[in-house]
């Protein structure tokens, strides 16, 4: 006879022989609008308040309110947060996909639904957990003034129904709550009852309980929950930016708004109560790159953040930034294209884009940030780098690292001064009288030394242009000046390959194979690694690339090894044909992995390439492409 709660029960069920505890990923069926997305992200912190490693994915749609909405958490003891393709544990509360969702899901697996939608029609192997929640909602939406609340406060419900059948501390949800609904005491209290009484019916109606389970662990003491975006926000707020500029872009305006958010609280001049920043939305992306290619020129650190479509756009000026060596820093928040393309999906299809971006002959230093940690971290290096170099650098995080939660260590506070690059005072162009050029290289580094706009020495003032130029930015259309001018810039991005961030690699001795990810390829393939040398028995070294051009360090790697599966979201192979590009005597070596369905990359993906790359079956379940077709 099934128990009622007459409060919350903190106390662990006994947990079943054949239970996964700690090990699962779950998703939430919704309609884009609905509400879901607090409810959710109540879910995802109490399982992190309960010390187990977590993550969390948005699937929405791109245009309007009332499409389908999807949310996954994935919660794994041993700390993996890559998307899992096989699901787990599924909540439905969406009429118009209720019958697709059931009827791919995978047997045995668990189902949490509105009751309704009558799932067990469709299936008569999966785990059912039927619910009446537009009933339920009424009992706790009882004053007028809230039945206009009764579709998001139904949300709340089903995040009791999943605490209850999965073991979910009610107290760390409370508590996730009041955190998510900070100052809005009578949204916390409704919630609250909502929470409960969801948690109350499934005591009383269920006698079985879902086979995935969470218990108390110490994996998350001391980290936070964040996006990519706020965490580049804030790099670029401790890196010393005081201009940015830019044009509302899915999936990179939470970025420019999240600095808005921390300049208004830590960039107003006290005596003055103005902003100590200038931030610009501008009407469109040509004028936002042209505003910081402006800033750049004057000596302040400006950057801009936008997608694929955007980059499109600033070609011309960027191509300006190269040429005239002026300082930019450019966030390329990766999506699906070209065209509009899919512009809430995730993907790593700007590669080639950014790193040979412009007419002519351009080549440009990019960043692959893989965490939040990273994207903070790298938004002050791109700082220094545009300076230090003189020269656009591009941050190419993506959807699901931009706007996804993830679980990160505490960012530490830099400890360095921001590295300002070859720039001449009035002493220094003294110094250097009648040496001194604007575009001339005195230290066989391929780097000038500049002048900032107002430095106070007769000589200190040069002709910025575009067009051919001397050494002394003098106008000049003769080859061999161009010539001179184009071979040193290469010569600069060789000496990049020194100051960019190197790569992380881990080898595990005697291995002739390895597989090299950047950015968000890294969750799937380490997954994928550490699976396929426990159940394949392939010994695979690795190697996470963090920038382009290629530092000495990587390459040295990639000749080490007699093939590299090289794992990328795109169809193109894009950082395959880079590294045929730069090592043409290796391209025989590389073996492409890739994902490109706009999801973000899982780690059977990569099992499935590398096995299929090395003429292997993977089982049971169908194999990649040689090459790595799409899945």
């Amino acid at each position: 006879m099934p128990t009622t709660l007459a409060q919350p029960d903190a106390r662990p069920a006994p947990v079943a022989s054949g239970t996964r505890v700690n090990d699962f990923s779950l998703q939430v069926a919704t309609a884009n609008g609905s509400g879901s997305q607090t409810a959710n992200n109540v879910l995802m912190r109490a399982i992190f308040q309960m010390g187990v490693p977590v993550s969390g994915k948005n699937l929405f749609p791109s245009n309007i309110q009332g499409l389908p909405t999807w949310f996954t958490i994935r919660a794994n003891r041993d700390g993996y947060v890559a998307r899992k393709r096989e699901l787990d544990v599924l909540i439905l509360m969406n009429p118009e996909t209720a019958e697709e969702d059931a009827r791919a899901a995978a047997p045995g697996t668990s189902v949490i639904y509105e009751k309704k939608l009558a799932v067990e029609r469709f299936r008569d192997d999966l785990l059912l957990f039927p619910v009446p929640f537009s009933e339920l909602v009424v009992k706790v939406t009882t004053k007028p003034e809230q039945a206009k609340l009764r579709k998001l406060i139904a949300n709340m419900i089903y995040v009791g129904v999943a605490s209850d059948l999965m073991g979910i501390d009610p107290a760390e949800v409370e508590k996730a709550i009041a955190k998510q609904l900070k100052g809005k005491p009578k949204a916390v209290e409704l919630n609250v009852a909502a929470m409960r009484l969801g948690r109350e019916y499934s005591g009383e109606t269920f006698a079985e309980k879902i086979p995935c389970r969470v218990e108390r662990m110490d994996a998350t003491a001391g980290k936070v929950i964040i996006d990519g975006n706020a965490a580049a926000a804030l790099g670029c707020l401790f890196g010393g930016a005081t201009v940015c500029t830019w044009y509302p872009i899915t999936p990179s305006s939470s970025l420019c708004e999240s600095f808005i958010d921390f300049c208004a609280d830590h960039r107003v001049d006290p005596a003055t109560g103005k902003a100590s920043v200038a931030i610009v939305q501008a009407e469109d992306e040509i004028a936002a790159i042209g505003m910081v290619i402006g800033a750049g020129w004057a000596g302040a650190r400006a950057f801009t953040a936008t997608s694929g479509p955007g980059i499109s756009l600033m070609s011309e000026f960027i191509g300006l930034a190269y040429y005239t060596e002026v300082p930019a820093v450019v966030f390329d928040i990766q999506r699906v294209g070209p065209s509009t393309g899919l512009p809430t999906r995730t993907m790593q299809g700007d590669v080639v884009l950014c790193h040979y971006n412009s007419h002519g002959d351009a080549k440009h230093p990019v960043l692959f940030p893989s965490s939040p940690e990273e994207c903070f971290q790298m938004a002050g290096e791109a700082l220094d780098l545009a300076e230090e170099l003189q020269a656009p650098v591009f941050v190419l995080s993506d959807l699901d690292l931009g706007m996804n939660n993830w679980m990160a260590d505490p960012f530490t506070y830099p400890d360095r001064p921001f590295r300002r690059g070859k720039v001449l005072d009035a002493e220094g162009v003294e110094r250097l009288k009648g040496v001194w050029g604007r575009y001339k290289d005195l230290d066989g580094d391929g780097i000038p030394w500049r002048t900032l706009p107002g430095t106070p020495h007769p000589l200190a003032a040069y002709f910025t242009r575009g067009s051919g130029h001397t050494e002394m930015a003098g106008y000049s259309e003769k080859p061999h000046d161009y010539v001179k001018n184009v071979d040193r810039l290469a010569r600069k991005l060789e000496t990049a390959r020194r100051m960019v961030p190197g790569p992380v690699i881990d080898d595990r001795p005697g291995s002739p194979l390895g597989v090299l990810a950047f950015g968000t390829s890294h969750q799937g393939a380490v997954e994928a690694r550490d699976r396929l040398a426990a159940v394949h028995g392939v010994s695979l070294d690795y190697m996470r690339l963090r920038a382009l051009p290629l530092a000495p360090e990587a390459r040295a790697w990639l000749e080490r090894h007699e093939r590299v599966f090289v794992v990328e979201q795109n169809r193109d192979a894009q950082l395959l044909t880079i590294l045929r590009d730069e090592c043409p005597d290796l391209a025989t070596r590389f073996v492409s992995v890739r994902q490109y369905d706009g999801l973000p990359l899982d780690a059977t993906t990569v099992v499935e390439g590398v096995l299929a790359g090395l003429g292997r079956e993977a089982g049971t379940a169908p194999a990649a492409a040689a090459d790595g077709g799409a899945r």
